[in-house]
């Protein structure tokens, strides 16, 4: 009869450690980054950086500045008229 006890307070006192255990659970920041740099930010420290594909990273940012640049001169000569 002890035994019956026992095996029913279990599961009842389980689902109170549960519940205050969830309850007491600190909400998930999906939202908040990581970080406060922006990408660019940590794309410059990485190029600079010296890790294997460093390069690769700072060669793609000339790329992306030099298609900015064409860009913006693109967009300079319909403003013109």
């Amino acid at each position: 009869m002890v035994k019956r006890q026992i095996s029913m307070r279990n599961p009842r006192l389980f689902a109170v450690f549960l519940t205050l255990l969830t309850a007491c659970a600190e909400p998930s920041k999906v939202d908040k980054p990581r970080s406060q740099m922006s990408q660019r930010e940590r794309d410059s420290t990485i190029a600079v950086s010296g890790l294997p594909g460093s390069s690769v990273v700072k060669k793609g940012m000339s790329i992306a500045d030099a298609e900015a640049k064409r860009q913006a001169m693109f967009d300079s000569i319909g403003k013109d008229n």
